[in-house]
């Protein structure tokens, strides 16, 4: 059994701003009494309470707007490394809470991928949730090197789309899709351990790697 962590970290999108709000509270507080998370600029608060063996939060949707309760398993939030809650009208990522580092990510990768969206004027994510996940389980791929292209490369951009997440090789233009919209696409990326892009023939406009 894992040790209860001393401090739990919470974070949500405000609706009345926009902006990530993050916030620590100690394990002890959390168990014993009512907490709050106040955005900066005071127009929406998430609030946690203990309700027998769950956890009770109240929290803002900055995806719907409105506000949405939920309740977890305290020792699961005590014990487990994260917990990400979505907004169940538009099933889209609007609150995490656990370990700090697993908390930040979600909220900075989801908020990249959102602007990335907005940029090319895409459709909404088909599932954040399941785009957290995969994004978080690429990051762990590449921070191993476990992505390449077939031409040798291993520089690459990634691509953030409604549903989908490509890589595309700098060298030679090779792009590989990953699915981010379903459990099932991100059962298929936890299978795998390493990452190869189709490298495209030089006929095709690669060029292979560069030294």
């Amino acid at each position: 059994m894992e040790p209860v962590r001393e401090n739990i970290t919470f974070g949500y999108i405000c609706p009345k701003c926009g902006r990530s709000v993050v916030g620590e509270r100690t394990a002890f507080a959390v168990s014993a009494g009512l907490s709050g998370l106040v955005c900066d600029c005071g127009e929406s608060e998430l609030v946690s309470e203990p309700e027998g063996l769950r956890l009770r939060l109240q929290v803002p949707c900055g995806v719907c707007g409105g506000e949405h309760v939920a309740r977890l398993e305290a020792q699961r939030v005590l014990q487990g490394e994260s917990v990400a809650l979505s907004c169940p009208e538009r099933h889209q990522l609007c609150c995490c809470v656990g370990e700090e580092g697993r908390v930040m990510a979600a909220l900075q990768q989801l908020q990249i991928a959102a602007e990335k969206l907005r940029e090319s004027q895409e459709a909404p994510f088909a599932d954040s949730v399941i785009m957290y996940e995969v994004l978080s389980e690429l990051r762990e791929i590449a921070g191993r090197g476990g992505i390449s292209c077939a031409c040798g490369s291993r520089r690459y951009t990634i691509t953030v789309r409604g549903g989908a997440v490509d890589l595309v090789c700098q060298d030679c233009g090779g792009k590989l899709r990953i699915g981010a919209a379903t459990d099932e696409d991100l059962d298929q990326l936890c299978c795998r351990y390493t990452l190869t892009i189709p490298g495209r023939p030089a006929a095709d406009g690669g060029s292979g790697a560069k030294p």
